[in-house]
Order: C-alpha cells, then structure tokens, then sequence
C-alpha cells in the first residue's frame, strides 16, 4: 500500500514527488510507482497550473511526468515478475522426449 493517501498533506505529496525523483537514476519500480502517486495527487490537487517555490506547474506536465514513469515500468519489469506488466507462456512446440 502507498505511503501516499487522501490524509497526506501537501507537503508530504511535494516530498514525496522529490524523494522519488530519482526512479531512472536509482533503477527502483518502488519509486516510480511512488512518483507516479505523487504526480496524480498532485494534478487533482493543484489548480489548472499552479506555482511552488518559484517554479510553476501544470496538471498537463504532471499527466505526463507520471505516464513518463509509466513507460519506465513497462520498459523495466521487476525481475521476480511481482508488479511486472509482461506475461509470458510456455511453449512446448519443440519438446522432444
């Protein structure tokens, strides 16, 4: 379950969202996962664009930012297959007793 829930304060979401930045740099499902969370709490909660300390934001860029994270998911399944989007079958066609 998320760390991340309607409860979180604004700040918690901003640390969240800063803390798991990183998921490429790290190689870590967990943080995309978490920055994924982060960016949509953060587009329903945010006006149409919106500013933080200095910088500005908008719903849009954080969609994307969280489908960018997506992608990394689907391009780097968990190597025990546990959260992994990839299915694969076995195929027996060539099996020779």
């Amino acid at each position: 379950m998320s760390t991340l829930s309607s409860s979180s304060t604004d700040a918690e979401v901003w640390a969240a969202y800063d803390d798991n930045a990183s998921y490429q740099e790290d190689s870590s499902r967990t943080q995309a996962l978490l920055f994924q969370t982060a960016c949509r709490i953060l587009a329903r909660r945010l006006p149409l664009s919106g500013g933080r300390d200095g910088q500005s934001f908008s719903r849009e860029s954080l969609r994307e930012e969280a489908q960018a994270a997506q992608a990394w998911l689907n391009a780097n399944p968990g190597s025990s297959g546990a959260g992994s989007s990839r299915v694969r079958f076995g195929d027996f066609r060539d099996f020779r007793d």
